[in-house]
């Protein structure tokens, strides 16, 4: 140990010359970056017999407790991941290779008119995200064939009076223009915004300010009335074929929890989806692609078979683990005795 607190460890392929220049005076240099080192190379009387040497010579530097060490690099430790989640992910799969739960047919990327132009198709993906709100897929797929039925697009929703886009709507969750709330602590009334206005100001907004289009980046859209993290996120993903970050919905954020995917408990969603950027692989492999949606795109190769292992773990989180809540792992009374997942569930332990 010298005295800045780091140790070199040097291999025996080193040479006499080069031992030499390292115990002389003790001194100990910085690694060169690139360009430093070409003009290094450059003022050597032997560039090629020097730089054959430096090719030998094998250098790991360990910085002493407390010690930031000029030139030396740190040992980094391993990122917090949970235990087992990758075989749990594996047996979530195997239950969900079926795709029969309601949000593998009636979800965002199925209701839009494939016969519509992209920017009408991306339109309709955004509207059926915000319909789909603390309502069902059921519910949110009946009401975007009603609407589809007249002709979905930014004009035809703008001049569709309330009244009438209500009744298209309905029964989706929070659908009445305005609608009473409890009173908050101090006596005041609230009004809930509905969907419909929501649906009204956001399309008004889209033909001003984007030509009837939808936003491509996530801070655009969730700027839009009634658009949240979650349906901004989808909404990329499936209307613009690009994995901006994991939706996360009551399930996803249920069955993080249970499975302990989280570093500790999140209270919320949006809580939820940072615990699981912060570990979660965004592929299984570094040449993954995207997922494909209305774009225009074609899909890749890649994507035809959902057991490749070129997987986008990001955008295929939200549509497995939204299935495997429907089914298996239920809000209330979860079927844990079928899961394959019950012995790896801290949830599920003692059931």
């Amino acid at each position: 140990m010298n005295a800045a607190g780091v140790r070199m460890v040097v291999t025996r392929a080193r040479s006499r010359e080069t031992g030499a220049s390292l115990r002389r005076g003790g001194e100990k240099t910085a690694p060169l970056r690139s360009g430093e080192a070409a003009a290094e190379g450059r003022r050597s009387s032997s560039p090629v017999k020097r730089q054959r040497k430096a090719r030998r010579l094998s250098v790991a530097y360990e910085a002493s407790e407390g010690e930031e060490g000029k030139g030396a690099e740190r040992l980094q430790a391993p990122s917090w991941e949970p235990q087992d989640w990758r075989q749990q992910l594996d047996n979530i799969r195997t239950m969900r290779s079926r795709k029969d739960a309601p949000v593998d047919q009636l979800g965002a990327e199925h209701c839009f008119d494939p016969s519509a132009s992209p920017k009408v198709r991306r339109y309709q993906v955004l509207l059926s995200l915000m319909l789909s709100s603390q309502t069902k897929d059921q519910v949110t797929a009946g009401a975007m064939q009603r609407l589809r039925a007249r002709g979905l697009t930014v004009d035809s929703i703008l001049q569709t009076d309330d009244s009438t886009l209500g009744a298209l709507i309905y029964p989706v969750g929070f659908w009445r223009v305005s609608q009473p709330v409890a009173s908050r602590p101090g006596g005041a009334t609230g009004l809930q915004k509905s969907k419909v206005k929501y649906i009204k100001q956001t399309s008004a907004i889209l033909q001003q300010r984007y030509g009837g289009d939808i936003p491509a980046s996530v801070a655009e859209l969730v700027a839009l009335p009634g658009v949240g993290p979650k349906m901004a996120h989808l909404a990329m993903a499936v209307a613009w074929g690009a994995v901006s970050g994991i939706a996360v919905d009551t399930h996803v954020h249920r069955i993080a929890n249970r499975l302990r995917w989280t570093k500790k408990a999140t209270r919320s969603p949006e809580e939820t989806r940072r615990a699981l950027e912060e570990w979660l692989p965004r592929c299984a492999h570094p040449q993954g692609g995207v997922g494909w949606g209305p774009s225009g795109r074609l899909p890749p190769a890649l994507h035809t078979d959902d057991s490749h292992p070129h997987r986008e773990l990001w955008s295929e989180i939200n549509g497995l683990l939204v299935g495997f809540g429907q089914q298996t792992c239920l809000p209330v009374r979860p079927h844990c005795q079928a899961c394959l997942n019950r012995a790896l569930c801290p949830a599920a332990q003692g059931l």
